[in-house]
């Protein structure tokens, strides 16, 4: 068999070596900080979907703003754990929630909860 040879090719440098600094001004930085901060802060929050919220309104389910946040620091922390759908049972409520998308797709009462079936949740948290 022929043996193969090793030749390094040789070539000249592509970049050159006065490249213009780029200067980024204190408007530009305060600007992106910003709309990152607020999509930080608006990941946090859940997101009522239209269905969740006809639901709730047809149900007569009402969540103080102290339980949402509760309900906003748990999915945070299920996220965190991988999980995509998940089951919240509060004391007279149950709320199936995304997680990967913040948002609340469905809600029912607790004792209507207690004769469904619920399927692909992958999580579940209890805040009684």
């Amino acid at each position: 068999m022929d043996k193969l040879m090793f030749r390094p090719i040789h070539s000249q440098n592509v970049v050159s070596k006065q490249a213009n600094p780029v200067h980024l001004t204190n408007k530009v930085q305060n600007g992106f900080s910003k709309h990152l901060q607020t999509a930080l802060e608006n990941n946090s929050k859940l997101i009522v979907s239209k269905h969740a919220e006809q639901r709730m309104n047809q149900r007569g389910i009402e969540i103080t703003s102290d339980r949402w946040h509760q309900i906003e620091n748990k999915m945070h922390e299920a996220k965190k754990l991988g999980v995509n759908e998940s089951l919240v049972l509060l004391k007279d409520a149950a709320l199936v929630v995304s997680a990967k998308n913040n948002t609340v797709i469905t809600a029912m009462d607790r004792q209507e909860a207690g004769t469904q079936i619920f399927t692909n949740i992958n999580g579940t948290i209890i805040l009684d």
